[in-house]
């Protein structure tokens, strides 16, 4: 039992054992701890869109960390085995040219990865549109970028094809809205409600201008009502959200104005 344990003993204050496993520890640990510190910077944003844009810079950083730990720890492996690690530094001048070739495509993926954060083309929780297929980017990667569209589909895009990316978030939306209302209605007095009573609580919904709520006029007349048209401007991301809160405040004020939304309605004529 004895020699047995010398046996484990010896292999354990081995070098090569415990160096590596040394190694591997302070790597994982330099990560874990440049993570937490990264990630901390995300609360420092002053708004949702800082720190979303902090939080795509964080997850980069933490990509190139990734690699940057893990070529060194390589190397400091490659180290306590005897292998001349500076030679290989050296002999990489002479490689790098036909890695560069081979890797082409990669490096274009790396360098427009960091031109999206410099260029702020776009950020984790951006909708965006690539090819037809319309999502939000949910993460973002040294050479690729992952949208997920409404169905719960995920693409993955190469970083080098960030020019067929279109950024819908950073452009407002216009709303238009139609408001059906009675022709028996005073048409003053009904523009009078949308004006003071309508807009106002419009502009006061989530992620809307609250300067972009505007009384266009009529806009037509249709067979069992007068359509009515407002307009405003909220991030496309929540545009359909903004809509449906529009809608509701539409509703409740006619309510409160005693105002009835008119339906079709069919008359029927008796002969007798």
């Amino acid at each position: 039992m004895i020699s047995f344990l010398k046996v484990i003993l010896n292999i354990i204050t081995k070098k090569e054992v415990y160096g590596v496993v040394v190694t591997l520890a302070i790597a994982y640990f330099v990560y874990r701890t440049t993570s937490i510190i990264l990630e901390d910077v995300i609360n420092y944003g002053k708004n949702n869109y800082e720190k979303k844009k902090r939080k795509t810079i964080t997850k980069l950083f933490q990509n190139i960390a990734k690699y940057l730990i893990l070529i060194i720890a390589a190397l400091a492996i490659l180290s306590i085995y005897g292998v001349n690690v500076g030679g290989m530094i050296a002999g990489l001048g002479v490689t790098a040219t036909i890695i560069g070739l081979a890797l082409q495509d990669t490096f274009k993926d790396i360098i427009n990865g960091i031109n999206i954060i410099v260029e702020n083309y776009f950020i984790v929780g951006d909708i965006v549109e690539y090819n037809n297929f319309t999502g939000e980017v949910i993460s973002f990667g040294l050479k690729s970028t992952k949208i997920k569209n409404a169905k719960g589909e995920v693409k993955i895009v190469a970083n080098r094809n960030i020019m067929e990316i279109k950024n819908l978030s950073q452009e407002s939306q216009s709303i238009l809205i139609n408001i059906p209302l009675p022709y028996e209605e005073d048409i003053e007095k009904m523009e009078n409600i949308i004006k003071k009573d309508i807009l106002p609580k419009i502009s006061k919904i989530d992620n809307v201008d609250p300067k972009s709520p505007t009384y266009l006029g009529i806009n037509e007349l249709a067979e069992s009502c007068i359509n009515y048209l407002i307009s405003y401007k909220c991030g496309r991301e929540t545009q359909w959200q903004a809509k449906r809160d529009a809608n509701r405040i539409i509703i409740m004020e006619l309510n409160k104005n005693k105002v009835s939304v008119p339906y079709p309605q069919l008359e029927v004529h008796n002969e007798k």
